[in-house]
This record gives structure tokens, sequence and C-alpha cells, in this order.
């Protein structure tokens, strides 16, 4: 297997995100859509950097014209360094506000576990067996 970097992770997360693997839309009514891929992949993104990478999961609230609009999640990783490839999602004035920490639930997730593997066996297609974290 050859090494490979978060560049290679960001890539292979690109092109395995579709509308079959976003979260349905939230309360603003923004489906997923070709021109803003990273829709609606925050949280199953972040798990799988979180399988990789380990650190902390980070969720905040999105706000849009101070009404909520839902959750974005993020990873924080070993070294303090704050990584959210799907920032880029919000393009209509949107705020995070609220971030905690929070546990990564055990097992499979309650919802969204469907999408989850189906984007990671993407991911897995590009880069190969994805790593342990440590």
């Amino acid at each position: 297997m050859l090494p490979w970097n978060l560049l290679d992770l960001d890539k292979a997360l690109r092109v395995g995100w579709a509308g079959d693997t976003s979260s349905p839309s939230d309360i603003s009514g923004i489906a997923w859509q070709p021109g803003n891929p990273a829709w609606g992949h925050c949280d199953v993104t972040a798990l799988i950097v979180h399988d990789i990478f380990g650190g902390d999961l980070v969720v905040g609230e999105v706000h849009q014209e101070g009404r909520p609009q839902g959750f974005h999640w993020w990873n924080r990783l070993p070294s303090g360094v704050e990584l959210d490839l799907t920032r880029e999602q919000f393009q209509h004035g949107q705020a995070i506000t609220a971030a905690r920490v929070v546990q990564r639930p055990p097992g499979p997730l309650p919802r969204r576990w469907e999408e989850y593997l189906l984007l990671r066996e993407r991911v897995m297609k590009h880069l190969g067996p994805l790593p342990e974290h440590v």
C-alpha cells in the first residue's frame, strides 16, 4: 500500500461526495447539488477523518439571519489543529456558533450509518484500506 496524506484524503472525499451520501435538506430547504458538493457531508466526513486521525469531533450550530438551520461538524486533530473539510458548503451567509466537543457514539451511528459506510467505501476505493488511528 502506498502512503497517502491529507491532500489525498481531501481529494478522495470530494470524489465520493454525492446526493446519496448527503444529509437530507435542512430547515433552509437547501439540498445537495453538484455545484456545492460539500453540502450535507460534514458529519460523515468528520467521522471518516476521526477514523483515521482520532482527535475530537466538534459540532456547532448553524444560523442564518438569526434563525437556526441545523448543525455543522468538523475535527480537532490530536495536535490541536481544527480541520473543517466541508466549511465551503456555507455559501449563503450562514454563521456557525456554540461550538463544542462531542463524544463519538459507540457502534453504528443512530442515523446516517448507510451514508457513512457508502462514503467510506468510496474513499477506500481511491486510497486503499483506511489506516487505523493511534
